[in-house]
C-alpha cells in the first residue's frame, strides 16, 4: 500500500477499514442508545482521534519513541472519546490505561512476528495480533464505559 498511496494515503485506508470493520464487530457490545448506526458515529470519531494521537506522534518523532508516544496519545485520545460518549468521564485514567497497554502488546507482538517472520505471512501476523489485542482493549473499554456511566 505504501507504494501505491504513499505513507499518509496507506495510512488512511487502514484507519478507515478499523472503523468500518472494528465499528461491525464491537456495535454488538454497546447497549441501549448507542446502537447501530449512533454507534459508528462515536466509534469513528474515537477511531479517528486515536489515529491522530499515533501518527501524529509517530511522524514527527519517528521510530521507537514515536510508536511509544503515539501508543499513549491514541490510547488516551480514544479513551477521552469513549468516556465523552458514555458520561463515564471519571474512567478516563482506567481506560486510558487498558487502552495503552492492550495496543502497545497488539503492536509490539505484531512487529516482532513481522520482523521474524517477513514478507506478507509476517505482515498479516502483525495485522492478526494488533487486531485481536486492540480490539479486546476496546471490548473492555466499551463494557467498562457502559458499567461506568454517570447517566
Amino acid at each position: 500500500m505504501y507504494q501505491q498511496l504513499g505513507l499518509w494515503g496507506a495510512y488512511l485506508v487502514w484507519t478507515a477499514l478499523f472503523i468500518l470493520l472494528g465499528g461491525a464487530a464491537l456495535g454488538s457490545l454497546v447497549v441501549g442508545r448507542w446502537r447501530l448506526p449512533k454507534f459508528y458515529l462515536l466509534y469513528g470519531i474515537a477511531f479517528f482521534a486515536y489515529a491522530v494521537g499515533w501518527c501524529g506522534a509517530y511522524f514527527i518523532m519517528r521510530g521507537t519513541a514515536g510508536e511509544w508516544v503515539g501508543s499513549v496519545a491514541g490510547s488516551i485520545l480514544m479513551a477521552l472519546v469513549f468516556a465523552a460518549g458514555f458520561g463515564s468521564l471519571r474512567s478516563i485514567p482506567k481506560l486510558s490505561l487498558i487502552l495503552f497497554i492492550t495496543n502497545s502488546l497488539g503492536y509490539f507482538i505484531g512487529s516482532a512476528l513481522n520482523n521474524s517472520i517477513g514478507g506478507q505471512t509476517g505482515m498479516l501476523l502483525w495485522g492478526i495480533a494488533y487486531g485481536l489485542f486492540l480490539g479486546a482493549g476496546i471490548g473492555a473499554v466499551l463494557h467498562l464505559s457502559q458499567v461506568g456511566s454517570e447517566r
